[in-house]
């Protein structure tokens, strides 16, 4: 077992929200949870969680690696998404994002040398109208991002990752 029991008393939490026949249903929160704690889902974790759901690990890895909200690889502890779909980039979304990319000094897929920022490019985060569209850590949406908006939040999580 990978994660602490907390982690596995808030799956047992999903799993209660299905049919015994339909365990699968709990993959997506399951490895939400194990995101959250482990910091990404590693293969081992896959593995983990398929057999407490007791699911051919093959389904966790698809889900893990369909959802692009999923890290199968290490990332920074503050992971940005950039919204750059068509809408999204006709609104200055690929300007945020060639902004972040030379105020953090990475490209897409890359963390930052001290492991605080990784960059990604979302899909579709439903907010278009609100271009650009952030997504940080999977949790917080940040809309209408301007440049002094990019300067203040990286301010802010900066400051907060010295504590995570």
């Amino acid at each position: 077992m990978l994660l602490s029991e907390q982690a596995y008393q808030k799956i047992d939490r999903e799993l209660a929200k299905f049919p015994a026949e339909q365990r699968q249903s709990a993959i997506m929160a399951s490895l939400g949870i194990a995101q959250v704690e482990a910091g990404w889902v590693s293969p081992e974790v896959i593995e983990d969680v398929a057999n407490y759901l007791g699911v051919p690990p093959i389904a966790v890895q698809e889900v893990a690696t369909f959802y692009n909200m999923f890290d199968v690889r290490p990332v920074g502890k503050i992971k940005i998404s950039v919204c750059t779909n068509l809408p999204c980039a006709l609104r200055d979304g690929e300007k945020t994002a060639d902004l972040l990319k030379k105020k953090l000094g990475i490209g897409f897929r890359e963390t930052t040398a001290d492991g605080l920022f990784s960059l990604v490019e979302g899909e579709c985060m439903g907010a278009c109208g609100d271009s650009p569209v952030l997504l940080v850590n999977n949790r917080h949406m940040c809309v209408r991002m301007s440049e002094e908006r990019i300067d203040a939040m990286l301010d802010d999580l900066k400051a907060q990752g010295a504590s995570l």
